[in-house]
């Protein structure tokens, strides 16, 4: 009983207490509200102001500026760079690699019958078999030839082994190198008894470097100048080498004219530095000279399929002798003593040579081809050339 009084006296004053204060109610009943609706895009402004005047009445530095999180600053954005076009690399095997990039290549060549070793000294030095001429031509001696001898060769037959190595830091360009390895074969000497014949010699040759600046480099051309320079590394007595320096200037092209159909071309000029004395020695045209060359390579993708690409390709590859001199039977004029040297000025040689480029992939590519002499004149009668070759 007393409970019941007990509570009697207390609901009449709660009840009193809160029409009193009838905001705690509403306050109740807004709480109550807001968790049962759930705001929608249109009640979102007022969800902000309502927010921002809670926390002016319950933040006392409400009225102060607020700074916004400092943002890191993003790094400028890196300049576009320019990368390498992806191509599938040169198909020709005679021409020089017009396109600009890095790769390793071993080549082979063996060639035969080279009737004139010494003309212009572009394969070889000058023979030494001027040095005895003193008994039957004294105006033509020369004490100090560069070359083998004392024998003159009808014939020589020749491999040689390269290492080039390329270099492209740039897309447009590159640096490289190459050490030959020299095998020499004569085959028949002049019947003359003075002149001792000289037997097969090997060993490194002249060693090469250069450079290559392309002028245009796109995924279907390219515009290439190349320079060439040659050392006497090889030794020249044992027809190793040129006995001088020489350079070679070039411009090289490649163009695909379609997805299967590519040419490739190179014009450039030979030009020796120093070499033997002409003939007689007090001549202003020393025996070395030089020599322009040429040549053009259409290639054809005839097989595509599964990373392997094969493209037969044919070159037709030309030399027109400048300047210089040659010493072999064929040269000798029709009754001037033996050992007297002909005017190697104005000789043009063409050579054609077809071979087979495949390709495996972007990085490793195969050349074998053979190359046969066109005119009278030569530097040799039949080339065979193989070659391996790995882009990186």
């Amino acid at each position: 009983m007393k409970r019941v009084v007990l509570l009697l006296w207390i609901f009449p004053i709660a009840l009193v207490a809160q029409q009193r204060d009838p905001g705690a109610a509403k306050d109740s009943g807004t709480a109550a509200a807001a968790v049962a609706k759930v705001p929608t895009a249109g009640d979102e402004a007022a969800l902000i102001q309502t927010d921002a005047s809670a926390h002016f009445l319950f933040d006392p530095d409400s009225t102060a500026p607020q700074q916004q999180p400092s943002a890191r600053p993003s790094p400028p954005p890196k300049p576009p760079g320019e990368p390498k076009p992806q191509i599938p690399g040169s198909m020709v095997g005679y021409i020089d690699n017009p396109i600009v990039e890095s790769q390793i290549r071993i080549r082979f060549d063996a060639a035969f019958e080279d009737r004139v070793p010494d003309r212009s000294e572009f394969f070889y030095a000058k023979c030494s078999c001027y040095r005895l001429l003193g008994p039957v031509n004294p105006v033509a001696v020369d004490q100090n030839p560069g070359g083998p001898g004392t024998g003159i060769p009808t014939a020589v037959n020749f491999q040689q082994l390269y290492a080039d190595v390329e270099y492209s830091p740039k897309r447009r360009f590159s640096f490289f190198a190459e050490v030959p390895i020299r095998w020499l074969q004569p085959q028949g000497f002049m019947p003359i008894a003075i002149f001792a014949p000289f037997p097969d010699q090997s060993g490194i040759s002249d060693v090469m470097a250069g450079f290559k600046v392309a002028a245009v480099a796109s995924e279907g051309t390219y515009v290439t100048f190349q320079f060439k320079s040659f050392f006497p590394s090889g030794d020249s007595s044992k027809g190793l080498g040129t006995n001088h320096y020489s350079i070679e200037p070039s411009l090289l092209v490649y163009h695909k004219l379609s997805d299967r159909f590519t040419i490739e071309g190179q014009i450039g000029d030979w030009h020796p530095i120093g070499g033997s004395a002409g003939v007689p020695v007090q001549s202003s045209q020393g025996f070395a000279g030089d020599i322009f060359f040429y040549g053009i390579g259409p290639s054809y993708k005839l097989y595509r399929k599964n990373r392997v690409q094969i493209a037969p390709v044919l070159e037709l590859f030309g030399w027109h002798v400048l300047s210089g001199d040659q010493t072999s039977a064929g040269s000798l004029p029709l009754g001037n003593p033996p050992g007297v040297a002909a005017d190697a000025s104005g000789i043009n040689i063409v050579n054609l040579k077809f071979g087979v480029r495949t390709s495996v992939g972007f990085h490793n590519s195969f050349y074998a081809g053979f190359g046969q002499a066109l005119t009278h004149d030569d530097w040799y009668k039949h080339i065979v050339r193989v070659e391996y070759r790995y882009r990186f």
